[in-house]
């Protein structure tokens, strides 16, 4: 079993920075892939980011490529999602998650946090 807890989430102007963290607990968590998912106001939740269980291979949304970087710290059991030249349209509650798929883990979730880019 994988805890997830996610924090850094607020209020940022567009064109600003976020890093959001995601603590795990459990001992399997460096077995898994883990990665970042998000849900809009009235829209169905959407992959954001992965990163395998090496912390090798990274995988992005095509809408946050070259503005959001996932990486994971397995010493202190923790995944970031630095977010850059935030959107309006970034505005989201962002869930941390952990899994078997490399591309896709979402077998685990934690409870989210929101952000909110004001334009």
């Amino acid at each position: 079993q994988v805890q997830l807890v996610e924090s850094g989430g607020g209020l940022v102007q567009a064109g600003g920075s976020l890093r959001l963290s995601c603590a795990a607990s459990g001992r399997t968590f460096s077995n898994y892939a883990m990665g970042w998912f998000r849900q809009a106001p009235g829209k169905e939740r959407e992959f954001v980011a992965a990163i395998t269980w090496s912390g090798r291979s990274t995988y992005y949304a095509n809408s946050v490529k070259g503005r959001f970087t996932i990486s994971r710290d397995k010493a202190k059991n923790t995944m970031y999602l630095q977010m850059n030249s935030l959107k309006p349209e970034d505005t989201a509650v962002y869930y941390c998650a952990a899994g078997n798929s490399p591309t896709r883990p979402d077998d685990y979730w934690g409870q989210g946090t929101q952000v909110t880019v004001s334009s």
